[in-house]
Protein backbone atom coordinates (compact mmCIF):
# COMPACT_ATOMS: atom_id res chain seq x y z
CA UNK A 1 0.00 0.00 0.00
CA UNK A 2 2.78 2.16 0.53
CA UNK A 3 4.12 1.94 -2.99
CA UNK A 4 0.50 2.55 -4.21
CA UNK A 5 0.25 5.90 -2.05
CA UNK A 6 3.59 6.99 -3.70
CA UNK A 7 2.50 6.26 -7.52
CA UNK A 8 -0.62 8.37 -6.84
CA UNK A 9 1.89 11.14 -4.91
CA UNK A 10 3.75 10.79 -8.28
CA UNK A 11 0.51 10.93 -10.51
CA UNK A 12 -0.24 14.07 -9.26
CA UNK A 13 2.86 15.82 -8.60
CA UNK A 14 2.73 19.30 -10.40
CA UNK A 15 5.10 19.79 -13.02
CA UNK A 16 6.70 23.61 -13.14
CA UNK A 17 5.76 25.63 -16.15
CA UNK A 18 8.24 26.00 -18.76
CA UNK A 19 9.75 29.07 -17.15
CA UNK A 20 11.23 27.37 -13.95
CA UNK A 21 14.54 25.54 -13.69
CA UNK A 22 13.85 21.97 -14.06
CA UNK A 23 14.91 18.50 -15.43
CA UNK A 24 13.85 17.32 -18.52
CA UNK A 25 14.83 14.11 -20.82
CA UNK A 26 17.36 13.54 -17.70
CA UNK A 27 18.93 16.81 -17.84
CA UNK A 28 18.92 19.72 -15.53
CA UNK A 29 17.56 22.66 -17.75
CA UNK A 30 17.53 26.42 -17.13
CA UNK A 31 14.21 28.52 -17.44
CA UNK A 32 15.54 28.67 -20.91
CA UNK A 33 15.25 25.55 -21.81
CA UNK A 34 18.86 25.46 -22.16
CA UNK A 35 20.56 22.05 -20.49
CA UNK A 36 22.98 23.35 -17.45
CA UNK A 37 25.65 21.70 -16.16
CA UNK A 38 26.42 23.13 -12.37
CA UNK A 39 30.25 23.54 -11.75
CA UNK A 40 30.52 24.55 -8.09
CA UNK A 41 31.58 24.76 -4.32
CA UNK A 42 29.85 23.27 -1.22
CA UNK A 43 29.88 26.69 1.23
CA UNK A 44 30.47 25.70 3.92
CA UNK A 45 32.52 23.04 6.24
CA UNK A 46 32.40 26.15 9.06
CA UNK A 47 28.29 26.16 9.01
CA UNK A 48 28.35 22.21 10.28
CA UNK A 49 28.13 23.77 13.67
CA UNK A 50 27.27 26.25 16.09
CA UNK A 51 26.86 29.59 15.03
CA UNK A 52 25.84 27.41 11.85
CA UNK A 53 26.57 30.72 9.72
CA UNK A 54 30.26 31.46 8.53
CA UNK A 55 32.32 34.48 8.48
CA UNK A 56 31.80 34.82 5.00
CA UNK A 57 30.66 38.24 2.91
CA UNK A 58 29.79 39.01 -0.57
CA UNK A 59 32.76 39.41 -2.05
CA UNK A 60 33.50 35.46 -0.66
CA UNK A 61 30.50 35.03 -2.61
CA UNK A 62 32.01 37.02 -5.87
CA UNK A 63 34.95 35.05 -6.03
CA UNK A 64 33.34 32.19 -6.34
CA UNK A 65 31.69 33.43 -9.75
CA UNK A 66 34.37 36.02 -10.83
CA UNK A 67 37.80 34.25 -9.55
CA UNK A 68 36.83 30.45 -10.21
CA UNK A 69 34.34 30.56 -12.65
CA UNK A 70 31.74 28.48 -10.85
CA UNK A 71 28.12 29.13 -11.78
CA UNK A 72 26.76 27.50 -8.08
CA UNK A 73 26.81 26.57 -4.83
CA UNK A 74 25.66 23.91 -2.58
CA UNK A 75 24.65 25.59 0.84
CA UNK A 76 25.54 23.70 4.00
CA UNK A 77 22.26 23.90 6.66
CA UNK A 78 21.95 21.38 9.25
CA UNK A 79 18.97 20.16 11.18
CA UNK A 80 19.58 22.01 14.49
CA UNK A 81 20.72 25.00 12.81
CA UNK A 82 16.98 25.56 11.97
CA UNK A 83 15.38 23.73 14.71
CA UNK A 84 17.66 24.03 17.97
CA UNK A 85 14.38 23.44 20.62
CA UNK A 86 12.02 20.96 19.38
CA UNK A 87 8.65 23.11 17.60
CA UNK A 88 11.12 26.49 17.46
CA UNK A 89 12.34 26.93 14.66
CA UNK A 90 15.14 29.65 14.53
CA UNK A 91 14.02 32.60 12.27
CA UNK A 92 17.06 34.75 13.03
CA UNK A 93 19.33 31.99 11.49
CA UNK A 94 17.21 31.27 8.44
CA UNK A 95 17.07 35.29 7.97
CA UNK A 96 21.24 35.30 7.85
CA UNK A 97 20.62 32.37 5.41
CA UNK A 98 18.18 34.51 3.43
CA UNK A 99 20.43 37.36 3.58
CA UNK A 100 23.51 34.88 1.78
CA UNK A 101 20.84 33.44 -0.46
CA UNK A 102 20.48 37.11 -2.29
CA UNK A 103 24.34 37.25 -2.29
CA UNK A 104 24.52 34.66 -4.34
CA UNK A 105 21.54 36.12 -6.67
CA UNK A 106 23.93 39.02 -6.70
CA UNK A 107 27.06 37.18 -7.70
CA UNK A 108 25.33 34.99 -10.42
CA UNK A 109 25.27 31.76 -8.18
CA UNK A 110 22.54 29.06 -7.97
CA UNK A 111 22.14 27.37 -5.04
CA UNK A 112 21.04 23.67 -3.36
CA UNK A 113 19.99 23.74 -0.26
CA UNK A 114 21.89 20.82 1.47
CA UNK A 115 20.49 19.31 5.01
CA UNK A 116 23.94 18.21 6.44
CA UNK A 117 24.49 15.48 8.94
CA UNK A 118 27.65 13.33 10.24
CA UNK A 119 27.03 10.28 12.14
CA UNK A 120 23.10 11.22 12.63
CA UNK A 121 23.66 14.40 15.04
CA UNK A 122 24.97 16.85 17.59
CA UNK A 123 24.40 14.29 20.38
CA UNK A 124 27.02 11.99 19.07
CA UNK A 125 29.46 15.26 19.01
CA UNK A 126 29.14 15.90 15.47
CA UNK A 127 26.53 17.87 13.20
CA UNK A 128 23.05 17.10 11.60
CA UNK A 129 19.79 16.26 14.14
CA UNK A 130 19.24 18.67 17.26
CA UNK A 131 19.84 16.83 20.38
CA UNK A 132 16.86 16.38 21.42
CA UNK A 133 15.70 14.45 17.94
CA UNK A 134 17.06 11.10 20.05
CA UNK A 135 16.92 9.79 22.89
CA UNK A 136 20.09 11.00 25.49
CA UNK A 137 20.86 7.11 26.37
CA UNK A 138 21.90 6.25 23.07
CA UNK A 139 24.49 9.29 23.33
CA UNK A 140 25.67 8.22 26.91
CA UNK A 141 26.43 4.57 24.91
CA UNK A 142 28.44 6.35 22.25
CA UNK A 143 31.84 5.17 22.62
CA UNK A 144 33.65 7.66 19.67
CA UNK A 145 36.44 6.08 16.97
CA UNK A 146 38.73 6.40 14.53
CA UNK A 147 38.69 7.45 11.30
CA UNK A 148 35.26 9.34 11.94
CA UNK A 149 32.82 7.96 9.41
CA UNK A 150 33.32 4.35 10.64
CA UNK A 151 31.18 5.64 13.53
CA UNK A 152 28.20 5.33 11.93
CA UNK A 153 28.23 1.71 12.88
CA UNK A 154 28.02 2.34 16.26
CA UNK A 155 24.86 0.53 17.70
CA UNK A 156 24.04 3.90 19.48
CA UNK A 157 24.20 5.89 16.08
CA UNK A 158 22.20 2.98 14.41
CA UNK A 159 19.55 2.78 17.31
CA UNK A 160 19.08 7.19 16.32
CA UNK A 161 18.74 6.25 12.86
CA UNK A 162 16.41 3.81 13.11
CA UNK A 163 13.91 5.24 15.70
CA UNK A 164 14.69 8.37 13.53
CA UNK A 165 13.09 6.41 10.07
CA UNK A 166 9.96 4.40 12.47
CA UNK A 167 8.87 7.37 15.13
CA UNK A 168 7.39 10.87 14.54
CA UNK A 169 10.98 12.11 14.89
CA UNK A 170 10.61 11.57 10.72
CA UNK A 171 7.80 14.26 10.87
CA UNK A 172 9.11 16.24 12.45
CA UNK A 173 12.64 16.60 10.08
CA UNK A 174 10.01 16.90 7.28
CA UNK A 175 7.97 19.73 9.11
CA UNK A 176 11.85 21.66 9.41
CA UNK A 177 12.22 21.27 5.38
CA UNK A 178 8.53 23.01 5.15
CA UNK A 179 9.46 25.73 6.99
CA UNK A 180 12.38 26.16 5.51
CA UNK A 181 10.60 26.55 2.16
CA UNK A 182 8.14 29.14 3.60
CA UNK A 183 10.80 31.35 4.81
CA UNK A 184 13.25 31.09 1.88
CA UNK A 185 10.66 29.88 -1.67
CA UNK A 186 10.91 33.77 -2.49
CA UNK A 187 14.93 33.69 -3.33
CA UNK A 188 14.90 33.34 -6.68
CA UNK A 189 18.92 31.55 -6.00
CA UNK A 190 17.40 28.80 -4.99
CA UNK A 191 16.84 25.97 -7.54
CA UNK A 192 16.41 22.95 -5.46
CA UNK A 193 17.48 21.54 -2.25
CA UNK A 194 19.15 18.35 -1.57
CA UNK A 195 16.76 16.58 1.60
CA UNK A 196 19.72 14.77 3.87
CA UNK A 197 23.52 14.37 3.27
CA UNK A 198 25.17 10.85 3.16
CA UNK A 199 21.96 8.94 4.65
CA UNK A 200 23.22 6.12 6.57
CA UNK A 201 20.97 2.94 6.91
CA UNK A 202 21.00 2.29 10.97
CA UNK A 203 20.94 -1.53 11.64
CA UNK A 204 18.45 -2.05 8.50
CA UNK A 205 19.65 -3.86 5.77
CA UNK A 206 21.62 -1.78 4.09
CA UNK A 207 20.32 -3.95 0.62
CA UNK A 208 16.30 -2.85 1.50
CA UNK A 209 17.17 0.69 2.57
CA UNK A 210 16.47 3.10 0.14
CA UNK A 211 13.91 1.65 -1.58
CA UNK A 212 12.24 1.09 2.07
CA UNK A 213 12.92 3.60 3.74
CA UNK A 214 14.71 6.50 1.87
CA UNK A 215 12.99 6.64 -1.29
CA UNK A 216 9.93 6.75 0.44
CA UNK A 217 11.21 9.85 3.04
CA UNK A 218 12.56 11.53 0.04
CA UNK A 219 8.67 11.79 -1.45
CA UNK A 220 7.44 12.88 1.62
CA UNK A 221 10.08 15.96 1.74
CA UNK A 222 9.35 16.74 -2.17
CA UNK A 223 5.37 16.69 -1.23
CA UNK A 224 5.74 18.85 1.80
CA UNK A 225 8.69 21.45 0.14
CA UNK A 226 6.06 21.62 -2.80
CA UNK A 227 3.27 22.94 -1.55
CA UNK A 228 5.23 26.11 -0.62
CA UNK A 229 7.83 26.12 -3.01
CA UNK A 230 6.58 24.04 -6.55
CA UNK A 231 9.80 24.37 -8.47
CA UNK A 232 12.56 23.25 -6.43
CA UNK A 233 13.70 20.55 -7.46
CA UNK A 234 15.02 17.61 -5.49
CA UNK A 235 18.75 16.64 -5.44
CA UNK A 236 18.30 12.99 -4.10
CA UNK A 237 21.29 11.17 -2.55
CA UNK A 238 21.72 7.60 -2.63
CA UNK A 239 23.06 5.69 0.85
CA UNK A 240 25.94 6.62 2.13
CA UNK A 241 27.18 2.77 1.43
CA UNK A 242 27.37 4.06 -2.34
CA UNK A 243 30.57 5.93 -0.73
CA UNK A 244 32.29 2.67 -0.27
CA UNK A 245 31.07 1.02 -3.45
CA UNK A 246 27.89 -0.09 -2.99
CA UNK A 247 25.76 0.70 -6.01
CA UNK A 248 22.43 1.93 -5.26
CA UNK A 249 18.85 -0.05 -5.37
CA UNK A 250 17.09 3.01 -6.74
CA UNK A 251 15.67 2.30 -9.92
CA UNK A 252 13.24 4.66 -9.81
CA UNK A 253 12.23 8.26 -7.81
CA UNK A 254 8.36 8.46 -7.40
CA UNK A 255 7.95 12.29 -8.40
CA UNK A 256 9.12 14.10 -10.84
CA UNK A 257 12.00 17.06 -11.51
CA UNK A 258 14.84 14.98 -9.62
CA UNK A 259 19.05 15.08 -10.11
CA UNK A 260 20.55 12.17 -8.90
CA UNK A 261 23.25 13.52 -5.90
CA UNK A 262 26.05 11.00 -5.23
CA UNK A 263 28.78 12.05 -3.94
CA UNK A 264 32.70 11.07 -5.45
CA UNK A 265 36.03 10.34 -3.40
CA UNK A 266 38.63 8.26 -3.70
CA UNK A 267 39.16 5.50 -0.59
CA UNK A 268 42.99 5.67 -0.32
CA UNK A 269 42.72 9.57 -0.64
CA UNK A 270 40.06 9.52 2.07
CA UNK A 271 42.49 7.46 4.44
CA UNK A 272 45.30 10.27 3.92
CA UNK A 273 47.12 8.11 2.16
CA UNK A 274 47.45 10.57 -0.56
CA UNK A 275 45.77 9.87 -4.30
CA UNK A 276 47.59 6.83 -6.25
CA UNK A 277 47.71 7.58 -9.80
CA UNK A 278 46.67 4.03 -10.61
CA UNK A 279 43.19 4.89 -9.01
CA UNK A 280 42.42 6.81 -11.97
CA UNK A 281 40.51 4.19 -13.74
CA UNK A 282 38.27 3.12 -10.72
CA UNK A 283 37.13 6.62 -10.77
CA UNK A 284 36.35 6.97 -14.71
CA UNK A 285 34.46 3.59 -13.98
CA UNK A 286 32.79 4.79 -11.02
CA UNK A 287 31.89 7.83 -13.19
CA UNK A 288 30.10 5.72 -15.48
CA UNK A 289 28.29 3.47 -13.05
CA UNK A 290 26.79 6.73 -11.61
CA UNK A 291 25.58 8.29 -14.65
CA UNK A 292 24.08 4.80 -15.23
CA UNK A 293 22.17 4.87 -12.58
CA UNK A 294 21.03 8.11 -13.26
CA UNK A 295 19.52 7.43 -16.01
CA UNK A 296 18.08 4.11 -14.77
CA UNK A 297 16.39 6.68 -12.59
CA UNK A 298 15.49 8.74 -15.15
CA UNK A 299 17.20 11.74 -13.67
CA UNK A 300 20.26 13.76 -14.37
CA UNK A 301 23.75 13.25 -13.01
CA UNK A 302 24.86 16.45 -10.44
CA UNK A 303 27.67 14.82 -8.18
CA UNK A 304 26.81 16.73 -4.89
CA UNK A 305 30.42 16.53 -3.15
CA UNK A 306 34.12 15.73 -4.50
CA UNK A 307 37.58 17.24 -3.03
CA UNK A 308 41.14 16.66 -1.88
CA UNK A 309 43.33 17.79 0.66
CA UNK A 310 45.88 20.13 -0.79
CA UNK A 311 48.90 19.21 0.87
CA UNK A 312 48.61 15.06 -0.04
CA UNK A 313 50.40 13.62 -2.86
CA UNK A 314 48.49 13.46 -6.16
CA UNK A 315 46.12 16.04 -5.51
CA UNK A 316 46.11 17.72 -9.03
CA UNK A 317 46.08 13.56 -10.61
CA UNK A 318 43.31 12.80 -8.11
CA UNK A 319 40.69 16.02 -8.98
CA UNK A 320 41.88 15.74 -12.79
CA UNK A 321 40.18 12.22 -12.55
CA UNK A 322 37.43 13.67 -10.42
CA UNK A 323 36.61 16.01 -13.86
CA UNK A 324 37.22 13.86 -16.39
CA UNK A 325 34.94 11.19 -15.19
CA UNK A 326 31.81 14.38 -14.06
CA UNK A 327 33.31 15.45 -18.05
CA UNK A 328 32.81 11.97 -20.14
CA UNK A 329 28.93 11.87 -18.77
CA UNK A 330 28.04 15.47 -18.97
CA UNK A 331 27.41 15.90 -15.32
CA UNK A 332 27.73 18.65 -13.05
CA UNK A 333 29.93 18.42 -9.46
CA UNK A 334 30.56 20.43 -6.48
CA UNK A 335 33.76 20.70 -5.05
CA UNK A 336 34.19 20.31 -1.26
CA UNK A 337 34.27 22.90 -0.12
CA UNK A 338 35.60 26.76 -0.12
CA UNK A 339 36.53 27.34 3.23
CA UNK A 340 39.72 26.47 5.28
CA UNK A 341 39.58 22.87 6.11
CA UNK A 342 41.71 20.24 5.01
CA UNK A 343 39.84 20.63 1.83
CA UNK A 344 38.84 23.70 1.53
CA UNK A 345 40.01 25.96 -1.50
CA UNK A 346 41.14 28.38 0.75
CA UNK A 347 44.20 28.55 3.87
CA UNK A 348 43.18 30.06 7.64
CA UNK A 349 44.14 33.45 6.15
CA UNK A 350 41.56 33.61 3.23
CA UNK A 351 44.67 32.92 0.76
CA UNK A 352 44.33 30.30 -2.22
CA UNK A 353 46.34 26.86 -2.17
CA UNK A 354 47.58 27.31 -5.67
CA UNK A 355 47.70 23.59 -6.77
CA UNK A 356 44.44 22.63 -5.44
CA UNK A 357 42.48 25.62 -6.73
CA UNK A 358 44.77 24.95 -9.93
CA UNK A 359 43.45 21.88 -10.04
CA UNK A 360 39.55 22.46 -9.73
CA UNK A 361 39.32 25.79 -11.51
CA UNK A 362 38.87 24.64 -15.18
CA UNK A 363 36.16 25.26 -18.33
CA UNK A 364 33.27 23.53 -18.82
CA UNK A 365 29.64 23.86 -20.73
CA UNK A 366 27.44 26.04 -18.37
CA UNK A 367 24.60 26.35 -20.80
CA UNK A 368 24.39 24.08 -23.85
CA UNK A 369 21.73 24.83 -26.80
CA UNK A 370 21.38 21.18 -27.64
CA UNK A 371 22.11 17.64 -26.03
CA UNK A 372 25.54 17.55 -24.40
CA UNK A 373 27.65 13.97 -24.50
CA UNK A 374 30.94 15.12 -23.33
CA UNK A 375 33.36 18.00 -22.60
CA UNK A 376 36.91 17.67 -21.46
CA UNK A 377 40.03 19.43 -20.60
CA UNK A 378 43.53 18.68 -20.95
CA UNK A 379 45.53 20.70 -18.47
CA UNK A 380 49.08 19.95 -20.26
CA UNK A 381 48.07 21.98 -23.15
CA UNK A 382 45.17 23.74 -21.58
CA UNK A 383 43.06 22.53 -24.67
CA UNK A 384 38.91 22.68 -23.85
CA UNK A 385 36.54 20.36 -25.78
CA UNK A 386 32.93 20.32 -25.19
CA UNK A 387 30.77 18.00 -28.10
CA UNK A 388 26.73 18.28 -28.38
CA UNK A 389 24.12 17.67 -30.99
CA UNK A 390 22.87 21.54 -31.53
CA UNK A 391 19.39 22.55 -30.94
CA UNK A 392 19.23 24.42 -34.22
CA UNK A 393 15.50 25.91 -32.83
CA UNK A 394 17.23 27.67 -30.07
CA UNK A 395 17.34 30.87 -29.54
CA UNK A 396 19.75 31.08 -26.88
CA UNK A 397 23.29 30.55 -27.47
CA UNK A 398 25.78 27.62 -25.77
CA UNK A 399 28.24 29.47 -23.23
CA UNK A 400 31.15 28.20 -22.31
CA UNK A 401 32.56 28.98 -19.03
CA UNK A 402 36.16 30.10 -18.78
CA UNK A 403 37.55 31.45 -15.86
CA UNK A 404 39.78 34.23 -17.20
CA UNK A 405 42.81 32.99 -14.92
CA UNK A 406 43.29 29.93 -17.34
CA UNK A 407 44.33 32.08 -20.75
CA UNK A 408 45.49 35.10 -19.67
CA UNK A 409 46.72 35.69 -23.26
CA UNK A 410 43.87 35.29 -24.69
CA UNK A 411 42.74 31.62 -26.62
CA UNK A 412 42.19 30.01 -30.13
CA UNK A 413 38.43 28.78 -30.86
CA UNK A 414 38.13 25.87 -33.32
CA UNK A 415 34.77 24.67 -33.93
CA UNK A 416 34.58 24.09 -37.60
CA UNK A 417 32.57 26.85 -39.19
CA UNK A 418 30.74 28.28 -36.09
CA UNK A 419 30.15 31.80 -35.02
CA UNK A 420 31.43 33.16 -31.61
CA UNK A 421 32.13 35.87 -29.15
CA UNK A 422 34.06 36.63 -26.00
CA UNK A 423 32.41 37.84 -22.85
CA UNK A 424 33.56 37.94 -18.96
CA UNK A 425 34.45 34.81 -18.34
CA UNK A 426 32.53 32.80 -20.92
CA UNK A 427 32.89 31.83 -24.89
CA UNK A 428 29.40 31.99 -26.73
CA UNK A 429 29.04 29.95 -29.70
CA UNK A 430 26.19 32.79 -31.35
CA UNK A 431 25.77 29.91 -34.23
CA UNK A 432 27.12 26.04 -34.13
CA UNK A 433 28.72 24.51 -37.15
CA UNK A 434 26.73 22.32 -39.26
CA UNK A 435 26.33 18.38 -38.18
CA UNK A 436 24.52 16.64 -36.14
CA UNK A 437 27.21 16.04 -33.55
CA UNK A 438 29.82 18.84 -33.09
CA UNK A 439 32.70 19.85 -31.23
CA UNK A 440 34.19 23.09 -29.81
CA UNK A 441 37.68 23.40 -28.89
CA UNK A 442 39.24 25.99 -27.20
CA UNK A 443 43.75 26.59 -26.63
Amino acid sequence: MRWLALLLLAACTTTPPPGNWRVEDEFLRAPDGRVAILRGVNVSGDQKVAPYIDGKSYADYARIHDDWGFDSIRFVMTWAAIEPTQGVYDDAYLQQVSDRMEWAREAGLVVILDMHEDIYGEGFGYDGAPVWACDAANYAAFVNMTPWYINSLDPAVEACVDAFYTTDTRAQFIAAWTHVAQVLAGSPAIIGIDPLNEPSWGSYSVYNFERDRLVPLYADVAAAVRDVAPSWIIFAEPSSSRNIGLESEITSLPFDNAMYAPHSYDSGAESGSGFDPTHRQQILDNGALLATEATTMHAGLWIGEYGGVADEGGITDYMTAEYDAAAAAAAGTTYWADDSGDYGLVDADGNEKPELVAAVVRPYPAFVAGTPSSYAFDPTSSTFSVTYAPDRTATQPTEIAIPPRLYPGGYTVDCGGCTSHVETGALVIDTPPPGDSVTISVQ
